[in-house]
């Protein structure tokens, strides 16, 4: 059984109105999490209060600037520097900022827009032609075994576990 998660579209001049209610409520926030989407960025912030999620999701363009919550909620100056630095989103006011230097990569911003390479959908196969109505196949049967033989690839029970020679008191040697 999973637990209802209440996901909330809102616009990013939103945002930090939302969080604060949030936190006046008593919630923590849980993580910000970013996904790349063919013409811009989903965020979702995520925030937890007595086992209740609760998430705020905003769209972002390339080049759109997006407000910190960092003024709220502290610890989320790791999570906007990560989204900064691995996906381009220029997050406004930040309490502590690496300018860009949290993560060093290969690739400048991999997560980006102008560098994550979407696929096409897959195209839909053709539909099978239907099978002719006849008798099943039926596979060949296995000889049958007899109960009290081993089975096959396997030693004897006898030859695994031999009986000890016990002395005349009934005590193992």
């Amino acid at each position: 059984m999973s637990e209802p998660q209440e996901i909330v579209v809102i616009g990013k001049n939103e945002l930090m109105g939302r969080v604060a209610q949030l936190f006046a409520e008593g919630y923590r926030l849980v993580q910000i999490g970013c996904s790349t989407l063919p013409d811009g960025y989903e965020l979702n912030y995520s925030f937890d209060e007595g086992y209740r999620f609760k998430n705020l999701r905003i769209l972002a363009a390339p080049g759109e600037e997006v407000p910190s919550i960092s003024a709220i909620y502290a610890n989320s100056f790791l999570y906007e520097n990560e989204i900064h630095d691995l996906f381009g989103v220029a997050v406004k006011n930040i309490a502590i900022d690496y300018h860009g230097t949290l993560y060093r990569t290969t690739v400048k911003v991999p997560f980006s827009v102008e560098n994550v390479k979407f696929s096409e959908p897959p195209k839909p196969k053709a539909a099978a032609p239907p099978q002719k109505p006849g008798p099943a196949a039926q596979k060949p049967e296995a000889p049958a075994q007899k109960a009290d033989a081993p089975a096959q690839g396997l030693p004897q029970q006898k030859e695994l576990f031999k009986e000890q020679p016990q002395n005349p008191e009934g005590q193992k040697e």
